[in-house]
């Protein structure tokens, strides 16, 4: 059960990853993305906060250094077999990373060309110093497996497919919630609610809800407030089935909107359409943030609008559920089918109070972009 694929599946991405650790010249990967985890076998697990690493090696070979209460997650979540997942000795003055050398050296790889991952959450800066002490000529390798993760198998994009089912479900409870004198709390309660229902996950990052003047925030804050009869509530969420993301965003009105907020509503309405043109197999993903920008640049949302119009999606951890790459203005990197991504057309009016947001996922197919949400993009009032 907690093995969501087949082993067909983990064996193409573990070849993968093996060539991939080849031709970069690489004896070994020291893995510590737990997002890289997760897709090379499986392994399912918040202990990433703590020291621990996944070696992949040239021949390979795949084992696992851990703490003794990730044992048994590893044995339960991952194709690791138990000879393969290693404990470092937990008391005052342990040393993973010279438990991690010593792994190395069994495997044979302690004087080889090394990589590691260090654009993550899995390695902190304090345990990054010390594994550069025990590990000193290691190579940068943090986009080795990152890359092969970008592109989504024919699972994977069943796995999305069920996280955005399960955002659409969570958007239908909070519109259902949501009126004069509702209780914040009862409405983000309402929409995790529709996605533990739907068999999903926790997202990567809290959901995020603000009203009133907390309507131009788009990061989650602490503290909960009753809508007024005249308000705005701005949501950005995601469905998360087996850690695979979705992510949305709507500003709900509450009340008459505003005839500016109805001017903002049209100009994100036409800014995502133009986005998704711009999404197309081999065009760079600047593209698509230079279409975002002309169309609010065009309407007079010059100052209003940011400096990023979305991201990749993918099976990822905590603190965010951002699965870089993001667009952004110059971005060269070029778009390929089967990539996810995460649109938003945020806008935050500071002078007027006004906040107006509109996004959703969407696969990157042979012929530019399908929405996997069975939502419109037309004004919610409530």
């Amino acid at each position: 059960m907690p093995l969501h694929f087949d082993a067909a599946e983990y064996a193409t991405r573990q070849s993968a990853a093996t060539r991939a650790v080849q031709e970069a010249g690489l004896d070994a990967l020291l893995m510590f993305a737990p997002e890289s985890h997760f897709w090379i076998c499986g392994y399912d697990t918040f202990g990433f906060a703590m020291f621990q690493c996944l070696v992949l090696t040239a021949d390979g070979d795949l084992h696992l250094l851990t703490r003794l209460p990730d044992m048994r997650q590893a044995q339960l979540t991952s194709t690791l077999p138990d000879d393969h997942i290693h404990i470092w000795p937990e008391h005052q003055g342990a040393t993973p990373a010279e438990n991690l050398r010593s792994l190395l050296a069994d495997l044979g790889v302690a004087q080889g060309r090394i990589g590691f991952e260090s654009q993550t959450a899995g390695l902190t800066d304090a345990n990054g110093q010390l594994l550069r002490a025990a590990l000193p000529d290691l190579i940068d390798a943090s986009a080795l497996i990152r890359d092969l993760r970008r592109v989504k198998s024919a699972a994977e994009i069943s796995m999305h497919r069920r996280a955005a089912n399960l955002s659409d479900d969570a958007l239908d409870a909070a519109v259902e919630a949501t009126g004069a004198g509702a209780f914040e709390g009862n409405i983000l309660a309402a929409m995790q609610g529709a996605v533990f229902k739907g068999g999903g996950d926790y997202a990567g990052n809290e959901f995020i809800l603000g009203s009133g003047p907390g309507a131009l925030l788009c990061r989650y804050y602490s503290g909960r407030r009753h809508l007024d009869a005249q308000d705005q509530l701005t949501l950005e969420w995601s469905g998360a089935y087996a850690r695979y993301h979705a992510a949305m965003m709507r500003t709900l009105v509450i009340g008459s909107p505003d005839p500016r907020q109805r001017a903002m509503q049209d100009a994100a309405e036409e800014a995502l359409a133009a986005c998704e043109a711009a999404i197309q197999p081999g065009n760079p993903m600047g593209d698509v943030y230079d279409a975002h920008a002309r169309v609010f640049d065009a309407h007079g949302f010059a100052e209003s609008r940011l400096q990023a119009c979305g991201y990749g999606m993918g099976a990822v951890y905590t603190p965010i559920w951002v699965d870089f790459p993001m667009f952004y203005e110059g971005n060269p990197l070029v778009m390929q089918e089967n990539q996810v991504f995460f649109l938003h057309m945020v806008l935050m009016d500071s002078d007027a109070g006004l906040a107006m947001c509109l996004g959703h996922s969407v696969l990157v197919t042979a012929t530019g972009a399908e929405r996997l949400s069975r939502h419109g993009t037309e004004l919610i009032t409530c």
